[in-house]
């Protein structure tokens, strides 16, 4: 492994989003002052929250101070994974943020310790620097010369790019016309061409043909005509994981590994020569480390031996920010007999800066019902939004949420256009909340399965259930 491998295909992937629990989500709706505003970005109340959210997210930009932990504790359903994935939105794309269940370490075909440890080298990012000969310009003509009998020759043709001064054809082979092809580049684009491998990159369209609705979609970007020479030297970012670097050095299909899943165990030696190199590469000016985020949900899911795994990781110079969450009190240390705060040994807490979430007020409810209606595209009327409010202050907000969905079906049904408040009182008569679910079970307990007759334990625990 003299060579370390660098591969920076493995980021071209098409990102596909659904409408989920969290879609709405667009950051932390702080300012430039990181004052939290009062509903921005998806996010709605936890202003306290939000604002500590804050510090921490200028701490990982500024990417000077490694192995911060933090911990956000809060009651279920009072915005925790929603911090979270607010704090990935406001990272950007090239801040690298790995998440992570606790139960999902237990399930995976590897040790506990190298499932994190591969986690954790997913939430930090090097920024690899180089320099390449690059052709940049305007797409005059694009001419495809195809020959006269099919399969007698390969296929030719001309390219003709422009600057602000200057203006050059280059003959092209069959190669650069389908990369040409896969680009879908026609006259008019901004292109550049990487000479070392002839990778052909869209940048924009040119200015001048604006007008040209037909041939632009609403993504499209427009740019000024390159100015200077065609031929240029220009530094070139790639941005990739520790985790994928191991990846690639210790596979013989290298970055494939990473589309398969197949990463399996990672031995330590392949990690120090990783590691050595990125160091050296960070000395030479050639790379940067950039430290992210890994997020484990369900911490309490995990047991003694990974926390002390952790307490060692957070050690290391190389470590993202940990965040974790859990919705757990004083609960019994997974995989000892010893009680803790949140779950969670005492060394390791002591670690930790506390952000605590505060259930929602009926406001905030109310905001956040707007949100989802509007990021689901459903039209709901007035009294329907106060009623499904009412339902997420009596029940809870999932529970609330939940219902829109199925009210909208519910109104489908008789052929409406607007969610009115029959369609709410509809759903939530077929669909209970816990409470209503509860009730139920003690109304009709000794029909169940393994149903102990005058078992008054049962029923104590069941009204213990009901909030």
């Amino acid at each position: 492994m003299a060579e370390l491998r660098i591969s920076a295909e493995s980021r071209d992937l098409t990102r596909v989003e659904r409408i989920g629990a969290h879609s709405h989500i667009r950051g932390l709706g702080l300012d430039s002052f990181l004052e939290p505003r009062a509903v921005s970005e998806g996010m709605v109340g936890q202003t306290s929250a939000r604002k500590a959210a804050g510090v921490i997210l200028q701490m990982i930009k500024e990417g000077k101070i490694a192995g911060r932990a933090v911990l956000i504790a809060g009651q279920p359903g009072t915005g925790k994974t929603a911090i979270a994935m607010g704090m990935a939105k406001s990272l950007g794309l090239e801040t690298p943020f790995a998440m992570v269940a606790g139960s999902e370490i237990f399930s995976l075909e590897m040790s506990k310790t190298e499932a994190l440890k591969q986690a954790f080298r997913k939430a930090v990012g090097v920024r690899i620097k180089e320099e390449a000969e690059v052709i940049e310009g305007e797409v005059v003509e694009v001419q495809i010369d195809r020959p006269a009998v099919t399969g007698a020759a390969s296929k030719t043709g001309k390219l003709t790019l422009k600057t602000t001064e200057m203006e050059t054809v280059y003959d092209m082979g069959a190669k650069m016309i389908e990369a040409l092809n896969k680009e879908k580049v026609q006259s008019g684009d901004v292109i550049a061409i990487d000479k070392a491998s002839g990778k052909v990159t869209k940048l924009g369209r040119s200015f001048t043909r604006s007008r040209d609705y037909d041939a632009m979609g609403p993504q499209t970007k427009f740019l000024q005509c390159p100015d200077g020479e065609l031929q240029k030297r220009k530094e070139i970012v790639h941005c990739v994981t520790l985790h994928e670097i191991d990846v690639i050095n210790s596979r013989t299909q290298g970055f494939l590994a990473l589309f398969t899943g197949d990463t399996g165990e990672i031995r330590s030696e392949v990690r120090e020569r990783v590691d050595e190199k990125v160091m050296e590469w960070r000395d030479e000016g050639k790379a940067d480390i950039v430290p992210g985020v890994i997020f484990i949900d369900e911490v309490h899911m995990l047991d003694i031996e990974c926390f002390s795994f952790l307490n060692r990781a957070l050690e290391n110079e190389m470590a993202p920010i940990l965040v974790v969450a859990t919705n757990r009190g004083i609960t019994t240390i997974r995989g000892t007999e010893y009680k803790s705060p949140h779950g969670i040994p005492l060394d390791f807490l002591d670690r930790l800066l506390i952000i605590t979430t505060q259930p929602y007020t009926e406001d905030d409810i109310r905001k956040i019902i707007d949100i989802r209606c509007q990021e689901e595209d459903v039209e709901v009327a007035d009294d329907a939004r106060l009623l499904l409010s009412k339902i997420g202050v009596e029940t809870s907000l999932r529970y609330a949420i939940n219902l829109i969905t199925s009210a909208a079906l519910a109104c489908q049904k008789r052929k409406g256009t607007v969610v009115e408040l029959r369609d709410v009182n509809r759903v939530y008569a077929l669909f209970l909340d816990v409470k209503r679910s509860t009730q139920f079970l003690m109304e009709y307990q000794s029909q169940y399965m393994f149903n102990e007759p005058g078992d008054g334990e049962a029923s104590e625990d069941a009204n213990a259930m009901i909030y």
